[in-house]
C-alpha cells in the first residue's frame, strides 16, 4: 500500500476542515517540567468526536458518495472512536451506519455512537471476533463494509499530523499510540509528505503488543490477547499493511503498562486540564519512560 502524497493530504485536509476547524498544538510548561523538556500536545480530543478518528470517517464517507453513490448505508466494528467517526460521517452523507461492538464495550462510547445515529449489534468476547462477525455479516447481507484500516482512513486522520507537523517545523520525535495503525501510518505519510525530520514513535500497551512483535519479528505477528484498559489499542491481530509501512517508516515502538497509561492520564488532569482516554494519553506515558 502506498502512502498519500502531500496534495492528497491537502485536498483531504480542505475536506475535513470544511465540516470542522483544525484542532489546537499547545505546549504545556507544566509537562515540560514533568519530562525535562519541551512538550506539544496535538488536541485530538477537541474533535467533533473527541478523538482523531473523525477525520478519516468524513474522508472515507466522501469518497463512498462519490465512487459509488448506490451504497445506502455501511457496517463497521469498533472499540468505539471509528464507530463514532463511522456514525457521525455516515449522518452528514446520509447513508445509515451499522456498528459492531464487542460485548462488554464502553457504555459512554455506545451512547456516543447511538447518538450519532448508528444501530449497534453486539458481538464477540473482544474487537478482533467482533470485527470478524462484523465481516460475515457484511458478506451475508451484501452491505457496504467499513474497515477498520483502509487508503481512505489513512488519509483522513494524517491531516491531523499534517497540521501538527507544519505547526512545530522543529519537532525532533512524534510519539503516537497504535490501535490498528491508521493514525501512526498517517503520521508517517505526513511526516514524508512534509519532508519533516521528526522521529515517528508507536507506542502499544504491553497487553496488546502485536505491533511491537511485529516491529522486532519483521512481519505480522498476533497475540492470543488484548486485554488492556486502554481500548483504542486493544488489538491483536496486526493489519499486514500497516505493519509493512510501520516497519519502514517508524524509528522504534514503546510498550507502556497500564499503570504507566493511568499515571500519564492524571497528568494530562493535573497539567493541562484535560480528560485523556488510555490510548491518548499512552504517547505521554511512552515520552516520560
Amino acid at each position: 500500500m502506498s502512502l498519500p502524497d502531500r496534495t492528497t493530504i491537502e485536498i483531504a485536509a480542505a475536506l475535513v476542515h470544511s465540516h470542522m476547524r483544525p484542532t489546537p498544538e499547545i505546549a504545556w510548561p507544566l509537562l515540560a517540567e514533568r519530562l525535562g523538556t519541551k512538550v506539544i500536545v496535538k488536541h485530538e480530543n477537541h474533535t467533533p468526536i473527541g478523538a482523531f478518528k473523525v477525520r478519516g470517517g468524513l474522508v472515507y464517507m466522501d469518497y463512498l458518495r462519490r465512487a459509488h453513490p448506490d451504497v445506502t448505508g455501511v457496517v463497521t466494528a469498533t472499540r468505539g472512536n471509528h464507530g463514532q467517526s463511522a456514525a457521525l460521517a455516515a449522518a452528514k452523507y446520509g447513508l445509515k451506519s451499522t456498528v459492531y461492538i464487542p460485548h462488554g464495550n464502553s457504555v459512554e462510547k455506545n451512547a456516543a455512537m447511538r447518538a450519532f445515529g448508528a444501530e449497534l449489534v453486539e458481538e464477540g468476547h473482544d474487537f478482533q471476533a467482533c470485527y470478524e462477525a462484523c465481516i460475515a455479516r457484511a458478506e451475508a447481507d451484501n452491505l457496504h463494509l467499513l474497515p477498520s484500516f483502509a487508503p481512505q482512513l489513512i488519509v483522513g486522520v494524517a491531516t491531523y499530523s499534517y497540521e501538527f507537523l507544519s505547526a512545530a517545523p522543529d519537532l525532533d520525535v512524534v510519539y503516537v499510540p497504535i490501535g490498528l495503525g491508521s493514525g501512526i501510518c498517517g503520521m508517517i505519510a505526513a511526516r514524508d509528505a512534509l519532508g519533516h525530520k521528526a522521529d515517528v514513535v508507536g507506542v502499544v500497551s504491553t497487553e496488546a503488543n502485536a505491533y511491537a512483535l511485529s516491529f522486532e519479528a519483521g512481519h505480522p505477528v498476533s497475540t492470543n490477547s488484548a486485554d488492556t484498559m486502554a481500548d483504542g489499542m486493544a488489538c491483536r491481530v496486526p493489519v499486514a499493511d500497516a505493519v509493512a509501512i510501520i516497519n519502514a517508516g517508524a524509528a522504534r515502538i514503546v510498550q507502556v503498562s497500564d499503570a504507566e497509561i493511568k499515571a500519564a492520564m492524571r497528568a494530562y488532569y493535573t497539567d493541562c486540564h484535560q480528560l485523556a482516554e488510555g490510548a491518548g494519553a499512552a504517547p505521554l506515558a511512552a515520552a516520560a519512560v
